[in-house]
């Protein structure tokens, strides 16, 4: 089955229209896109069959023969199956709510006939103190 790209006139009727999509990702850039096709399959006067790729309601060339970047006209992009740009786009965007660090207090239990007790101020003595040498 031939291709023929960038065919504006009336298109006729198509004997089937398939849809597919594909993920893009330049490997110049980093840009990653989808997008979705109608392929349609046509029979020419002479009997040939030939398909037209539609896009956004335009025919366009065929996604697998040579696609473009389009954020920087790459010529090397790596086609995937739908889906792939988007599930990576909604993991970066999903943040994941981190505690802030800092002191954390554990509740207290009371222990049965003692005396509550004043809360113990640290001084930097009292953290150095299992570490300072005898004189001998």
């Amino acid at each position: 089955m031939s291709e023929i790209a960038g065919q504006t006139g009336l298109r006729g009727t198509p004997t089937a229209v398939v849809h597919e999509s594909y993920s893009f990702a330049c490997m110049r850039c980093g840009h990653g896109w989808e997008q979705s096709y109608e392929i349609e399959h046509h029979t020419d006067a002479d009997g040939q069959e030939f398909v037209l790729y539609v896009a956004d309601g335009r025919v366009v060339p065929s996604p697998l023969s040579r696609p473009n970047c389009h954020n920087c006209e790459g010529h090397v992009v790596r086609i995937m199956r739908a889906g792939q740009v988007s599930s990576v786009r909604g993991a970066g965007e999903r943040r994941h709510s981190v505690p802030q660090a800092g002191p954390v207090e554990a509740p207290e239990v009371p222990v049965e006939g003692a005396q509550p007790k004043e809360p113990h101020h640290w001084h930097l003595s009292d953290l150095l103190h299992p570490f300072q040498r005898k004189a001998g």
